[in-house]
């Protein structure tokens, strides 16, 4: 039976079909639909990971122990995952081993645009990477088979546009794998200096093999056409090159690492003219000069953003593509935190107060933009707690009096306690506010080990985070809501002032889980003397029309911050009479 499927549930039922026992991730876009697809499929054991280094850790377990495994993860999350995945490259497994990560050119969700496919080139792990939902599953079911045969973990590259869209899979049913044997190898497993000289020699080895296997394998395939114009591509830059030059031969690429030498020789010799179609890094062009292909690549294209059909057509052939232009151009719509955000309060009050801010990735990221405009750096998940101890060593205690952290709960728990560690044990003064919002937001309200719950929605055991903030060594820990913002707003002062490292928990539940009720809408009454501080809480709902500040009230949930800023009581709940409804 055919479905339509997201590339990221087809990559699911894939490991589904191949009969996957374990698979640990840690949620990050484009990636996290991976395994909450994998959740709804009883017979495989999900879970969500602290983070991704986590993850891979317990895949590769589980690999050891005979079972076939997979982690999944977004392009900066295979960063954090790096010390387990080089190393596993040399132990190499037990049961199949797979590894989905999911690039984002263009950077939607992201910090960077990195291209994962260096790191497998670097890690000397092969990748496969599919170019549509069917062969997402696909080539997860092929990457357990070249696992096991080859005894090497294995990456599958994805990217936004293939993880987030739709074609049909043929859905076949799930051939159960028996555990293998579980044999005690320290020569092969334990990755002491002396038995890594040696699996690097089987790790090189085991690169020539799969490279004679690349050049005859089903996963690069040559499409004949034209004898004049050849184009060499793969995932979605192919799905683009195919409408972009639809006479021309393909050498369609599906193992990225390693690339075939001979099977390019021979359909270069087959063309007049070779192009090479691939976003961000000129991986496969590189290859092609090394070898002595001669190509046109990024001479013409950009090393930058996602491509699309009109951009292949402007650069190679000057022309600009048929579109069908809107006379109406659309509203602008920035990202900003959503009406009713408990982040809103916590920043209102480090803005107003003229704070450093040093940011984490999460849903508060958004802090840094206007009108809050509360956050002054942010370089990596965890980063901020190190970052803002490091102001603190640098510049001295006057200036630490003036820097914050700020870290989400999810954050915090994946990679913001050994900062907060270092901070204690080097005694740092610093103030870090955990922003505890009780769910990892960003990616789509995923539970973590504060929430109580697993993948699966089944109770467990709950870090309290005040209790291990305590146990680090941090004496000074002070929960607040930060809606609350005359109360925040003292704790704030109080505990950047203060000796000694501190904690500041800011707690209130994500606007958008279920249970969260507000009052309902408000609006702007005759007292209103247009002073506009409401607006400077950078709240969606809250605008100007003909210089007049209004509610939309579609939009307001009744969070009741406005009403705390307002200093003319000019906010009020609307009332059935004010909606023109008899009482």
């Amino acid at each position: 039976m055919k479905k339509l499927m997201l590339g990221n549930a087809a990559i699911a039922r894939g490991a589904y079909e191949a009969g996957v026992t374990v698979v640990s991730s840690y949620p990050g876009t484009p990636s996290t639909e991976i395994t909450q697809e994998i959740a709804k499929y009883d017979e495989i054991y999900s879970e969500w990971a602290p983070n991704e280094k986590v993850a891979l850790e317990v895949a590769i377990g589980a690999s050891f122990a005979g079972a076939r495994s997979m982690s999944c993860m977004k392009h900066v999350g295979l960063n954090v995952a790096a010390d387990p995945l080089y190393s596993v490259s040399y132990t190499g497994v037990g049961g199949g081993l797979v590894v989905c990560v999911a690039d984002d050119p263009g950077i939607h969700s992201s910090q960077n645009e990195q291209d994962s496919r260096l790191v497998a080139i670097s890690a000397k792990v092969p990748m496969l990477e599919p170019a549509d939902s069917e062969e997402c599953k696909q080539y997860v079911k092929q990457a357990f088979l070249l696992s096991e045969k080859y005894d090497t973990p294995i990456l599958v590259r994805l990217s936004t546009r293939i993880s987030h869209s739709q074609s049909l899979v043929e859905q076949g049913e799930r051939v159960e794998k028996p555990l293998g044997d579980y044999e005690k190898n320290i020569a092969k497993n334990v990755m002491m200096p002396t038995m890594a000289v040696k699996r690097h020699i089987f790790v090189e080895k085991r690169l020539g093999d799969m490279k004679r296997f690349a050049e005859e394998c089903e996963l690069n395939t040559i499409e004949h056409k034209s004898e004049k114009v050849g184009v060499i591509s793969a995932g979605i830059a192919y799905q683009y090159a195919k409408e972009a030059f639809p006479e021309a031969s393909f050498l369609k690429l599906g193992m990225l690492n390693p690339l075939p030498t001979d099977l390019i020789k021979d359909f270069a010799k087959s063309v007049d003219t070779l192009y090479v179609i691939e976003e961000l890094e000129p991986v496969i062009e590189n290859h092609c000069k090394v070898i002595g292909v001669d190509v046109i690549g990024k001479q013409i294209l950009p090393k930058t953003g996602e491509y699309n059909v009109g951009m292949i057509k402007k650069a190679v052939f000057g022309i600009n593509a048929d579109t069908h232009n809107i006379d109406e151009e659309a509203p602008g719509r920035p990202p900003v935190m959503c009406v009713g955000c408990p982040h809103r309060g916590t920043f209102y009050v480090l803005n107003k107060l003229g704070l450093t801010v040093s940011g984490d990735i999460g849903c508060y990221t958004l802090g840094a933009l206007p009108p809050l405009s509360a956050m002054d750096m942010c370089v990596c998940m965890g980063a901020s707690i190190g970052m803002a101890h490091g102001i603190e060593k640098a510049r001295g205690d006057d200036f630490r009096k003036k820097t914050v952290a700020v870290i989400g709960d999810s954050t915090f728990l994946h990679s913001g306690i050994t900062g907060l560690i270092d901070m204690v044990y080097n005694k740092g003064n610093s103030t870090v506010i955990i922003l505890d919002n009780s769910i990892t937001a960003m990616t789509g309200h995923q539970d973590n080990p504060a929430t109580g719950y697993t993948i699966k929605g089944e109770p467990t055991k709950t870090v309290d985070l005040e209790k291990l903030c305590k146990a680090i060594g941090i004496e000074n820990i002070v929960a607040a809501d930060p809606f609350d913002l005359s109360g925040f707003e003292k704790v704030v002062k109080e505990q950047t002032a203060a000796d000694g490292p501190s904690v500041i928990i800011a707690k209130r539940p994500c606007a958008l889980l279920k249970g969260v009720v507000f009052s309902g809408a408000l609006e702007i009454t005759d007292n209103c003397k247009n002073c506009k501080m409401c607006l400077r809480l950078g709240c969606p709902a809250i605008s100007t029309v003909d210089g007049r500040v209004v509610i939309d009230s579609s939009q307001c949930v009744g969070c009741n911050l406005c009403v705390k800023v307002c200093k003319f009581n000019a906010i009020e709940p609307i009332t059935p009479l004010t909606k023109g409804m008899k009482l």
